[in-house]
Order: C-alpha cells, then structure tokens, then sequence
C-alpha cells in the first residue's frame, strides 16, 4: 500500500498554472489540424482491420473522482473491454492492428479531444478505472485526484512497456494492481508534489523521444521485470522509481 507524503514541496507561481491550461488548448488544437490525415487513416486501419467502431469510449475517473468518457482507437475486439482491466500484450481480445496502435500509443491521439475539452491535461496523473481507483488506498486517490489527469506522466515514461511484461503472466491483473500500480502511483505523487511547468515539457519530450525507442523499451521492460521480481521480497528498487 502506498503511504504518501501529500505536502506541497513549495507552490508554483499562479502564472504556470494558467500558461499550463493554454499549452492544453494549443497541443490540443495543434494535434487535432497537424495530425488530422493521420488520424483519419488511423481509423480507416482500425475499420478496415476490426469493422466499426473505430473510437472506443470508456469511462474514467478525473479530476476530484468525476467521471468522465475517454476516447482511444479501438484497440480490443467489440464487447470483451470489460472482460479484464488490463490488456497485456498476449491477450486474446487484443485486434490485429491494436497491439501496434498500443505499442506506439498511436491509440491515445484521440484524448487531444479530452485535452481540448478540458477533461485532461497533457500532462498528469493518468486516469484511471474505478478497479484501480478501488485498489488504492484513499489518501493517495486523493492526492491524484487534485489535479487534471493527464494524456501522459512520468510513470508512463518509465513503465511504458508493461504489457510486454505482464504477458504470460497467470495472474498478470493482480501483478497490476496489488505491485505495479502502487509504484506507478508513488511516481505520480511525486510528480503532484513536486510539479513546475518544465517538468510538463520534460515529460513531454521524453514521452515522444522513449516510446519509439527500442532501447528505451528494453530499459522499460528490465525495470517492470526488476519490481516484480522485487515484490516477492517487498522491496522496491529505489534506483528503478526515480524519475526519468
């Protein structure tokens, strides 16, 4: 269970904040016109490979726990999303074009209309089902549940390969939450904690440099692998939780 230090380390100038809610209106119109024929031939892919519909819409809990409908490429076959929380890369339900979409995280793009809307930042705590939500413990929902969920965060750039890892795993939802979401929460609390405006872009930045890296996603898996393998002994490789 996470125990986290909720005190702000120092507050960051009113004026970060606001420049942050402008650089979401920006990415979230910028993405939506530059990357407009890749998305539209992202979904013609998606139909082509798995029929209609192309954007799956779920539910996910954001700011102060409100629930609100996050969109992806559909990357599972119709009707079996609720099956399990989790989709490591082995899973059955995954389609043809969906573990390629999952893997660049190409799935994502459609939250720039999330962004735009004002449901998530481009950077923050990523949203989460009520399952996980369930699995933690109050105080640290709380804590991630103060700000803006983002499209991205630092947990992301470190654990971006966990699928890969979580498959051929007998029990590879209950490896997600009762270890690897706890540590992804104790990175995100940290980055609540300590957040500045430059780390918004830093994680930017490496978001877009480490998810097409194959060598970043080797590192990512080794540092899935070394928590796992440390949980049976409860403890966690402090040198694998710093940020990125």
């Amino acid at each position: 269970m996470v125990t986290p230090d909720l005190q702000i380390i120092e507050a960051a100038p009113a004026w970060q904040y606001a420049l942050k809610r402008a650089m979401d209106i920006g990415a979230a119109l910028a993405g939506l016109f530059l990357l407009a024929p890749l998305l539209l031939g992202l979904a013609l892919a998606v139909w082509v490979c798995s029929g209609g519909p192309v954007i799956y819409r779920e539910q996910r809990l954001g700011r102060h726990g409100k629930p609100f409908a996050l969109y992806k490429f559909r990357t599972l076959h119709i009707g079996t999303a609720h099956q399990r929380s989790i989709a490591p890369e082995d899973d059955a339900r995954i389609t043809r074009i969906g573990l390629p979409l999952r893997r660049t995280r190409l799935d994502e793009l459609p939250q720039l209309y999330n962004l735009l809307r004002g449901d998530m930042s481009l950077v923050g705590p990523r949203p989460i089902v009520q399952r996980h939500a369930d699995a933690l413990d109050a105080s640290t929902r709380d804590a991630l549940w103060s700000v803006r969920p983002g499209v991205t965060d630092p947990a992301s750039v470190l654990f971006f390969a966990e699928d890969a890892v979580l498959a051929g795993r007998p029990n590879a939802e209950q490896d997600y939450l009762q270890v690897l979401l706890p540590v992804k929460a104790q990175v995100q609390l940290r980055y609540v904690q300590q957040w500045r405006l430059w780390l918004d872009i830093r994680t930017v930045f490496l978001t877009l440099a480490r998810v097409w890296s194959p060598r970043a996603r080797r590192d990512s898996m080794q540092r899935v692998q070394d928590i796992l393998t440390a949980a049976g002994a409860m403890t966690l490789p402090a040198d694998r939780l710093a940020p990125p």
